[in-house]
């Protein structure tokens, strides 16, 4: 499927979606990064109207962590914001595919907040038929993101990306409907057909 075939990759976050090369990392998507530095769930939503007048096919959301850490604010506050977020979502774009990937890990003391939102936040999505991708696991060293992706504690360096986009791609790919890793797959199956 060409480039041109494929409906609009909307990124809506903060600084860590802004600070990514997402038309690098996805080559084969139409991408737009709607990350501004220093977001947080109330920003995302007073900015919804741009995000339904993009008409994306996907939108792929991270967004939290700085409500957490700049402005002090509960799990509670920002599961109820991300809620009110992809329910607005899924009602001005019936057919938009929603993923909204876990709150990152970032120091240590952020740790609770964090796991409690994502507990909640997981357990939501389904009820707006969208996809949850926990991207703690590949980030995190125990209750903290890892140093090897990280030069501030916050934000991925060029490895962290890596590793984020080694979890974002099988999730985009499902997202898409598409088994994944579909791609590899067929390469395999086409050398032992000409084997």
């Amino acid at each position: 499927m060409s480039e041109d075939d494929r409906g609009l990759v909307l990124f809506l976050g903060d600084s860590i979606t802004a600070g990514g090369a997402w038309a690098d990392h996805f080559p084969e998507e139409r991408t737009l990064n709607l990350g501004i530095n220093g977001d947080t769930t109330d920003g995302v939503l007073e900015r919804l109207d741009a995000v339904v007048a993009a008409a994306p096919e996907a939108i792929v959301l991270l967004i939290g962590t700085n409500d957490f850490g700049n402005h002090r604010k509960s799990a509670e506050h920002v599961v109820r914001n991300v809620e009110t977020i992809l329910v607005t979502l899924r009602r001005e774009l019936p057919g938009v595919r929603l993923l909204l990937v876990s709150i990152l890990p970032r120091q240590a003391e952020y740790a609770p907040r964090i796991e409690e939102a994502n507990r909640h936040l997981r357990q939501f999505v389904a009820t707006c038929h969208a996809q949850y991708l926990d991207a703690w696991p590949a980030l995190a060293d125990g209750d903290h993101l890892a140093e090897q992706f990280t030069d501030d504690g916050l934000h991925l360096t060029d490895d962290g990306y890596r590793a984020y986009v080694g979890e974002l791609a099988p999730a985009l790919e499902r997202l898409r409907g598409l088994p994944p890793m579909s791609r590899p797959i067929t390469a395999i199956e086409l050398d032992e057909a000409s084997a």
